[in-house]
C-alpha cells in the first residue's frame, strides 16, 4: 500500500456548472443541459459539444501574456480553493507547494483566431502571444496566479493528462520535494481537436450513447478541476493510482482491454483494496465502438461479479486532458459526506445493450449507494498510445 494523501479541497467548472454547489444537483440527477449544438467548429457539421456557459474570471493584468480560455477555466476552478491553497502555503512555505496540471489544448483556440486574423489582415493581432498555445503554460500560469514557487509543470498525455497529474504530484510529495500540491486539469473547445476526432470518424452528431449497441462516437467538451493534495487526513483521500502504457496503437486501444485492466489492478493493489471494496466505477466510456468494447472487457476481467458504474461523459462530453481531473472531482462529490446523501452519477444512454460485449451494472437514475460498507470508488482514464490510468479515491475522516 502506497502513500495515502488527502484531497483537502476541490474546485471545478464543467458544462454541468461552476463550483461544487452548482454541480451536485445536475451530476446526480443526470442532466444534459450543458450539451449544446454547435456548427462553428467542424465545417459543414452541427454536433453537440459540452460548453461551459458561465462567466469566467479574467486573467490578472500582470499575467496578460497567459490570456486564453483554457487558463480562465483553470482560474475558475482555482478561485474556489484559493483560500485553502493560501493557508497551506503559509503553513509549509510557497516553495513547498507544487503545481502539476494536465491539458491537451492549452490556448490553441486563441492561436486559431490569431491565424484567421493573420490570413484576413496580413498581420498577427497585437494581443496574441505564441506562449498562449504552449501546453506548459497552464501550470506556469497557475503557479504565478497563486504565488507558489515550488515545482510547476504540465502533463500532456492526451485524455489521461488530468488523472496523471495526481500520480506525478504524489511522487513529488513522496520524495520530499514538496509538502503539498495543486493538481488537476483543464481543456477548452477548439477546432483542432474537433476536426482531429472528426477525421478519425469518431464524432457523433447526437448526444453520445456510451456502451449502447447504437453508439456512434464522442461529444467533445471543456472544463477544469483543481485539487489541493496534502499529507493530512481529509474527508476524501487519494488511496491508489495505477499507471500503464501498453503502446498497442497510436490511437486505437488494445481490443482485449489488457492494459486497462492492468491499470485498474495496479490502482487497487496500490490502495490495498480488492474489487469487492469498490462501491462505484466512473468509466472512461467515450461512446466510440472500440473504446467501449475494450473497457467493458477490462471491467469484466477486474470486476467479474460486477460493480455499479457509469460514464459521465454523456453529461459533459469528453473533456480530453481535463477528463481525468473532472471525473475525479465527480468521485470527490460522490464520496464527500457534505455533498452527497448516497446517490451515484447515473449512466445516460438509450438502454440498448450491445450483445457482443460483457454486461455492465450501469447506474440508473436515482440509484442509491449500494453498500455503505464500501467506502472507495475508482475512475478510469485511457489515452492515445495506450496511456492508461486508474485512480482510487475513498472516504477519510468526517468533514468538520
Amino acid at each position: 500500500m502506497s502513500l495515502r494523501l488527502g484531497l483537502a479541497a476541490m474546485g471545478l467548472v464543467t458544462p454541468l456548472g461552476r463550483g461544487k454547489e452548482a454541480t451536485v444537483g445536475p451530476l446526480f440527477d443526470g442532466s444534459r443541459h450543458g450539451l449544446v449544438s454547435d456548427s462553428s467548429l467542424i465545417p459543414g457539421r452541427t454536433v453537440p459539444v459540452g460548453r461551459v456557459a458561465c462567466e469566467l474570471p479574467q486573467i490578472p493584468r500582470a499575467l496578460a501574456d497567459y490570456h486564453c480560455r483554457n487558463n480562465r477555466l483553470m482560474l475558475a476552478a482555482l478561485d474556489e480553493i484559493a483560500d485553502d491553497i493560501a493557508a497551506t502555503a503559509r503553513r509549509v512555505g510557497p516553495e513547498r507547494v507544487a503545481v502539476v496540471l494536465g491539458t491537451s489544448t492549452a490556448g490553441i483556440a486563441e492561436g486559431e483566431a490569431a491565424y484567421t486574423a493573420f490570413r484576413r489582415d496580413g498581420g498577427w493581432p497585437p494581443e496574441f502571444r505564441y506562449r498562449q498555445q504552449e501546453n506548459g503554460n497552464l501550470a506556469d500560469f497557475a503557479a504565478r496566479a497563486l504565488g507558489l514557487t515550488g515545482p510547476a509543470y504540465t502533463v500532456a498525455t492526451a485524455c489521461s493528462s488530468g488523472g496523471k497529474s495526481f500520480a506525478s504530484a504524489r511522487r513529488l510529495i513522496a520524495t520530499g520535494l514538496c509538502e503539498a500540491a495543486v493538481v488537476g486539469g483543464a481543456d477548452s473547445l477548439c477546432r483542432l481537436t474537433l476536426n482531429g476526432f472528426h477525421a478519425l470518424e469518431a464524432v457523433s452528431s447526437r448526444p453520445c450513447n456510451p456502451f449502447s449497441a447504437n453508439r456512434d462516437g464522442i461529444n467533445i467538451g471543456e472544463g477544469a478541476a483543481a485539487f489541493l493534495l496534502v499529507r493530512d487526513p481529509a474527508p476524501v483521500m487519494l488511496l491508489g493510482i495505477g499507471e500503464g502504457s501498453d503502446a498497442h496503437h497510436v490511437s486505437a486501444p488494445d481490443p482485449t482491454g489488457a492494459g486497462a485492466a492492468a491499470a485498474m489492478r495496479l490502482a487497487l493493489d496500490d490502495a490495498g483494496l480488492t474489487p469487492a471494496d469498490i462501491a462505484y466505477v466512473n468509466l472512461h466510456g467515450t461512446a466510440t465502438a472500440l473504446n467501449d468494447a475494450m473497457e467493458s472487457r477490462a471491467m469484466a476481467t477486474v470486476f467479474p461479479r460486477g460493480v455499479p458504474c457509469s460514464s459521465t461523459k454523456a453529461m459533459t462530453g469528453h473533456l480530453l486532458g481535463a477528463a481525468g481531473a473532472c471525473e475525479a472531482a465527480f468521485l470527490w462529490l460522490a464520496l464527500h459526506p457534505g455533498f452527497n446523501a448516497g446517490r451515484l452519477p447515473p449512466h445516460l444512454w438509450d438502454g440498448v445493450a450491445d450483445a457482443g460485449l460483457p454486461p455492465l451494472a450501469l447506474v440508473a437514475a436515482g440509484t442509491a449507494w449500494p453498500d455503505v460498507d464500501r467506502q472507495a470508488m475508482l475512475s478510469n482514464s485511457f489515452a492515445f498510445g495506450g496511456n492508461n490510468l486508474a485512480l482510487v479515491l475513498g472516504r477519510g475522516r468526517e468533514a468538520p
